[in-house]
């Protein structure tokens, strides 16, 4: 569908990318990019909504009130690069670990494409999406008109998957990814000298052994078995490691919750309050709880899941399409676009285990697979001229 030289331009763009991450909200470089990408190919382009975001305005040559959005995120992770790559990051300690500059490309390469070839009734509405990452970007556009400028009838994105084969690409509706909480007990008691006077102590790190335990329970007891949910803790934090005989007076442990469904979120975070102050009140201590929202599961809807899988078959054909992969327990702000707009978001193979490169996700090894950019463009492409086709 698109040239090799195209294509290789898109390659240069990506690793160009790669090597010059930004954090969320500092995409300045990338931003400015994609911007001067989008102009120089003619296309309507709008910059910082969001602050840093950037969105391409592409109208057909046929009358058409329907409008589409087709979102990629930018922003990379302060992880430290260990991939040895020509492109690697230049910049110490942030690289892009998740393959949002793979996502921009692509985004870019449906672009330039769709510019140069207009025969679609509508508008095409491309979104480059800032601070994926926790920073709260999707939010941000939203806040900062994002639908109020562009009334989308539908909106569309799209994520990398290692572990799947380059090629494939999946969308279902219902649930893909889960609405991510975070959360950090406190428990305070009054410490002492562990050896000498234990008794004279409330020993706050029995009180937290009891809680690391308990919250195990909550999902295997609390939820039913046919929902999904997760409770991790990432960290524990209590005393000094040179004082092994003063019992600290507090003790603190953080952790994630994960779940797709509005009920089942509320069941962990009202059992995870009630066992931490309950065994807390049961040693003589308390428990300072602060928990965070971070954002909603991703639900794909039924119709735009429906558009998005024509459109996978058209781009990859119909064996390398997934119907049916499970949903992940990670955390997409994707969903922030969804709570205003239906939308679907749709899965892109960047390798299959024992392919390289194929690492997972978040790891200091991961490189997008540029064997992939052309898959990904060609199922924009492919929605564009599906959903903007004039008979709808």
């Amino acid at each position: 569908m698109i040239p090799q030289s195209a294509l290789d331009d898109l390659i240069a763009i990506r690793r160009d990318i790669h090597a010059h991450p930004e954090l969320g909200m500092e995409e300045q470089r990338t931003s400015a990019l994609v911007a001067q990408r989008l102009r120089d190919w003619g296309i309507e382009t709008v910059t910082g909504l969001g602050k840093t975001g950037v969105v391409g305005v592409i109208k057909g040559h046929r009358p058409g009130q329907r409008m589409i959005g087709l979102r990629a995120d930018m922003d990379a992770l302060p992880i430290a690069e260990a991939t040895g790559l020509p492109w690697a990051s230049q910049t110490p300690g942030v690289m892009h670990a998740c393959g949002h500059d793979g996502h921009t490309t692509m985004l870019l390469g449906a672009a330039r494409y769709l510019a140069e070839n207009r025969d679609f009734a509508g508008t095409a509405i491309l979104i480059f999406q800032p601070a994926e990452e926790g920073r709260g970007g999707a939010r941000a556009m939203v806040a900062d008109g994002l639908f109020d400028r562009y009334p989308c009838d539908a909106i569309y994105g799209m994520h990398n998957w290692p572990g799947a084969a380059v090629g494939t690409l999946a969308a279902r509706s219902g649930p893909v990814a889960a609405a991510g909480d975070r959360w950090r007990v406190t428990f305070r008691g009054t410490g002492g000298h562990g050896g000498a006077t234990p008794h004279l102590a409330t020993d706050v790190t029995v009180v937290a052994g009891h809680f690391l335990l308990g919250v195990q329970t909550i999902v295997s007891r609390n939820v039913a078995p046919q929902d999904t949910a997760v409770i991790s803790v990432g960290h524990i934090a209590a005393g000094a490691l040179d004082g092994p005989n003063i019992m600290p007076s507090e003790c603190l442990v953080a952790g994630v919750c994960r779940s797709y469904l509005p009920h089942v979120r509320e069941t962990l975070k009202s059992r995870l309050i009630a066992l931490a102050e309950t065994l807390a009140a049961a040693q003589g201590c308390t428990a300072d709880i602060e928990y965070w929202r971070s954002g909603y599961a991703v639900i794909n809807a039924e119709e735009p899941a429906v558009a998005a899988r024509a459109a996978a078959i058209a781009a990859v054909g119909e064996n390398n399409f997934v119907p049916d992969r499970p949903p992940s327990t990670g955390g997409e702000d994707f969903a922030e676009m969804m709570q205003v707009v239906p939308g679907c978001m749709v899965h892109l193979g960047n390798g299959a285990d024992g392919e390289q490169p194929a690492p997972r996700l978040h790891r200091p090894d991961y490189d997008f697979n540029d064997a992939a950019i052309p898959h990904g463009v060609a199922f924009w492409i492919n929605l564009v001229q599906q959903e903007l086709g004039g008979s709808r």
